[in-house]
């Protein structure tokens, strides 16, 4: 009996399956190490071609590194398939890589930038930010201003059971819509609705196993996969941003520009004569797109938490709701000055976005020099993860990490505290470059929807589990909520 027949398997298997074993063939015929230098950090025993793929569950990678930080220490080596990798875990070494050591631990991959390139990128957009609004008022007017079209959405549920996930994509998307574009989009917008939702399902995909057995195999990215769809929505997204240039570029006032790409456009034509200029439309398509879909998943994700950690916990979200209504009342939109006045919320928002860890594997680094750190030698270009769970559930600075407890942000007397531990954006020079604005979001949009609604369990679900869904972000896997006005 043939192997196909005994063990169904489809063309993409098989093609797999003969793309490794010819591997194989070509790793016993030229051999292979899976550590290079002898004093590179430790590690458990690796397989031929696979490295160590075989002791991670790929559907939730960090936390098995987490098990084997227990065994191997706060720094250890990794081979994930063709890629030898670093792992850092636990506050104090992640700290001291990234705080006290940036340039070192700096680089990384192309795909998010490098060099002095990044560097520009990274200085131009933070200072455009800022002049478009980001960490002053005018930026708080467009978050309450988007904050009411969500509320409309919300009721027009009237209590019943709802999904979401999309209508939270879009409202946090317009809001970096109105900064990268000068601009927000109708909610029925279907090139509005098509974008969110190609950018959710890329981040959905780029965290399946058959991605990330792709991205450990890179010779085998030519077969069928999620991959494909993935740089099909990739073109297709590339396609939209061009043509919201082109829109701006033919409406550019350069007295009076209203957006980052505007800024960029301006730049970019008083480089014009610069052949090795980085203000460039590659740069600009990067840069926007990359503002867009982190701005936009990330922030999005931490408020789906806070719901579902609200509908779990019902005590505490009438807590939230009693302190709100007792410093501002329930008509007047809540303002980022409030944050002071409502200690306890905002130890609830913190404790959501420590405990839903959004981005558990954090961004992948790179080396950019040859490293000694801590005994160790680290190689020029070794990738490196700083792993953000070991951070965030560090059980040398929280009690308790694997419960949820906004009591891990409060003093003896109620008063916030900040956690040197709380670090859900990274930490140093690679940290995220909207922090500033996320933060906002999350307090306006969050305070607003609890001043205005009582997030319930639906009827029909007996035990609410906090269980996570992980791709790029750790997402709740049990969606729906019923959004009652109060």
């Amino acid at each position: 009996m043939a192997l196909g027949s005994a063990f169904p398997l489809d063309a993409a298997t098989l093609l797999i399956l003969g793309a490794l074993s010819l591997l194989l063939l070509l790793y016993f015929r030229r051999g292979s190490k899976c550590h290079g230098a002898l004093n590179l950090p430790p590690g458990p025993p690796c397989l031929p071609i696979i490295g160590h793929l075989h002791l991670l569950d790929l559907k939730k990678p960090h936390e098995s590194l987490m098990e084997l930080s227990e065994k191997y220490g706060p720094i250890f080596s990794i081979k994930l398939g063709t890629m030898k990798a670093v792992v850092l875990t636990g506050y104090e070494t992640i700290k001291d890589a990234l705080i006290n050591h940036p340039d070192e631990f700096g680089g990384r991959g192309i795909i998010f930038g490098y060099g002095e390139s990044w560097k520009q990128m990274r200085r131009f957009t933070v200072s455009t930010l800022r002049d478009f609004g980001m960490g002053k008022k005018s930026i708080e007017d467009k978050i309450i201003e988007e904050t009411h079209f969500l509320i409309k959405m919300f009721e027009s549920y009237e209590g019943q059971e709802f999904n979401p996930t999309m209508t939270l994509n879009m409202a946090v998307a317009n809001i970096i819509c109105a900064l990268v574009f000068g601009n927000r989009f109708d909610y029925d917008d279907e090139r509005f609705i098509n974008l969110v939702k190609r950018v959710n399902e890329s981040v959905q995909l780029a965290g399946s196993p058959m991605v990330q057995l792709y991205n450990a195999f890179p010779i085998l990215r030519f077969l069928p996969g999620s991959h494909k769809k993935m740089m099909q929505n990739a073109r297709i997204n590339v396609g939209f941003f061009k043509n919201i240039m082109n829109e701006n570029d033919q409406k550019l006032d350069a007295n009076n520009p209203r957006s980052f790409i505007d800024a960029f456009l301006l730049k970019q034509h008083q480089e014009s004569g610069n052949p090795n200029t980085y203000f460039h439309e590659n740069n600009l398509l990067f840069t926007a797109f990359n503002l867009f879909a982190a701005g936009m998943e990330t922030t999005s994700t931490t408020l789906r938490w806070a719901m579902l950690l609200m509908m779990k916990y019902p005590h505490v979200q009438e807590k939230v709701h009693e302190e709100i209504i007792s410093i501002i009342g329930s008509e007047r939109s809540p303002r980022a000055e409030d944050r002071s006045s409502l200690p306890y919320t905002n130890a609830v928002i913190h404790e959501v976005q420590r405990f839903g860890n959004i981005v558990p594997m954090n961004i992948l680094h790179s080396t950019t020099a040859d490293v000694n750190f801590k005994g160790y030698f680290i190689p020029k270009d070794t990738p490196v993860i700083p792993l953000l769970t070991s951070v965030l559930f560090d059980k040398t600075h929280w009690e308790n990490p694997r419960v949820f407890n906004p009591s891990n942000f409060l003093d003896a007397d109620g008063k916030f505290v900040k956690r040197n531990a709380f670090a859900p954006f990274s930490m140093g020079c690679r940290a995220c470059a909207g922090e500033t604005l996320a933060r906002v979001e999350l307090f306006l949009v969050f305070t607003t929807l609890i001043q205005k609604f009582r997030f319930q369990v639906p009827p029909n679900v007996n035990n609410l589990e906090l269980v996570s869904s992980v791709s790029l972000t750790s997402s709740p896997k049990y969606q729906n909520v019923c959004a009652v006005g109060r």
